[in-house]
């Protein structure tokens, strides 16, 4: 922990590399703390003067992700962008299932958070694989497979051998969204980088870039920290 103002106390993971050119900082949604990559040359003194001069960008991260959706019954969770509530009913049978804008979970309380978590995960396997499959179709670019993980700080990646890797906290976000990111990796695959010619053929594949990087950048750290 520390203390980067009278008021401002927060847990940090220290990473010490020597392979590192720069600090850097990140927000680690599922811990709730800063991940903080410290080059060997650079001392903690260094680094703690940083993150003070970054108080009101890391409070105002941490503080999106005290309203992330939480996976308890009553509250509402998105789910392809539409609110749904989390309704409790503990002898049921059928695991979890939706009905019209309602999300049914059966068994205990105490597992409501991993049989969700689980629901959706699956669901985004069935939903960014029906998108990507569309998208690639119209494009005319093929990735080599679909990997869907539980990352804490990026929302997509497309590796050299054509895999493309997605949250699958995205199924929670607005089709326009998912289009946007979808659109983003598929472009990687011409163009592994962020050049110029990488955004000129992203602008092609969907009319969304900017509405959805608005979006997530205003609701994205709450998703990323859904529990």
């Amino acid at each position: 922990m520390i203390d980067l103002a009278p008021d401002c106390r927060v847990p940090v993971i220290w990473k010490p590399s020597s392979r590192a050119r720069r600090l850097s900082v990140r927000i680690d949604h599922r811990q709730q703390a800063l991940v903080v990559t410290l080059p060997s040359e650079l001392s903690s003194t260094h680094a703690l003067q940083f993150l003070k001069k970054q108080t009101r960008w890391i409070t105002t991260r941490l503080a999106a992700l005290q309203q992330a959706p939480a996976f308890l019954p009553g509250r509402t969770i998105p789910i392809e962008g539409k609110p749904h509530t989390i309704v409790h009913q503990p002898t049921a049978q059928g695991g979890v299932w939706i009905e019209a804008d309602q999300l049914f979970v059966s068994g205990a309380r105490d597992f409501m958070s991993r049989r969700i978590t689980d629901f959706l995960r699956n669901h985004a396997r069935l939903i960014l694989g029906q998108d990507l499959r569309a998208q690639a179709q119209s494009s005319g670019l093929r990735p080599t497979r679909l990997d869907i993980r539980d990352t804490s700080s990026r929302w997509g990646s497309c590796s050299s051998a054509g895999r493309i890797m997605l949250s699958w906290r995205l199924v929670m976000a607005p089709a326009p969204v998912r289009h946007y990111l979808i659109a983003h990796e598929l472009a990687h695959l011409r163009h592994m980088n962020h050049g110029p010619a990488f955004w000129a053929l992203a602008d092609q594949l969907t009319p969304h870039r900017h509405h959805a990087e608005a979006w997530l950048k205003q609701h994205g750290p709450s998703l990323l920290g859904a529990r």
